[in-house]
């Protein structure tokens, strides 16, 4: 039997504490100029979608044109602020006069800050769940075009906090059925019929599109009703 690992206590303990509180002013000081800067942003919907979806591409060109039809309602688009689906949805608002926003993560392959950003309206950011926190205090609606496992993230992050009542009811709109209908069966068939782990009226939390019109009546629809505000 392998004995037990003595943990030497030594000063690189009160190092280690050091070391763990300004870890903390740092993520601190994320959450307070993010809060600082964004609070006057506007209503704004956040674009998400793959950092390696090509230029010309069916999805980024739809990117570009769901981005512009929402800016023309008034809203403004926040992306991740990088290549992709998220220079897409940049590129639409900037195109169609809306505000564009990027909420940039330093990484070490794929993230750069695309040119269409509002050269005012471009923020970096160390911490992913800092961001996160951004997207979702900050958008009055989420629309999802085809990515990977980030979109993923945003997407289920977004729905769990909907779910739990921690961030208000937006709408979730995922674009491309050819994409989306496999996860959505899945979730329903499986998730929700079979193992009975959501509730049936989750489904609802979701809506599935290919056409541009409808995401921009979904949107103008829900804030007819509802009051344009932060999320929480």
């Amino acid at each position: 039997m392998n004995n037990p690992i003595t943990v030497p206590k030594t000063w690189a303990e009160s190092e280690q504490k050091a070391s763990n509180s300004w870890l903390m002013f740092k993520i601190m000081s994320e959450f307070v100029d993010g809060f600082e800067r964004l609070e006057n942003i506007g209503p704004c919907i956040s674009i998400f979608g793959s950092a390696r979806t090509k230029s010309g591409t069916e999805y980024y060109e739809k990117s570009v044109e769901i981005a512009a039809a929402l800016s023309r309602q008034g809203f403004g688009i926040i992306t991740g602020g990088g290549p992709g689906i998220m220079e897409a949805g940049n590129k639409g608002a900037k195109e169609a006069g809306g505000k564009s926003v990027g909420l940039n993560i330093e990484l070490p392959f794929e993230q750069y800050a695309n040119p269409y950003l509002d050269h005012d309206k471009e923020f970096n950011f160390k911490y992913f769940f800092v961001r996160k926190v951004m997207f979702l205090r900050f958008s009055q609606g989420v629309v999802l075009l085809p990515g990977g496992f980030g979109t993923l993230d945003e997407m289920f992050e977004t729905l769990t906090l909907i779910q739990t009542g921690k961030i208000n009811k937006v709408p979730v709109v995922l674009y491309g059925k050819k994409f989306w209908s496999g996860l959505l069966e899945w979730i329903k068939n499986t998730m929700c019929d079979t193992e009975h782990n959501i509730h049936p009226e989750d489904m609802d939390l979701m809506k599935l599109t290919d056409d541009v019109d409808e995401i921009v009546k979904i949107f103008n629809d829900y804030y007819s009703k509802s009051e344009l505000k932060p999320t929480f």
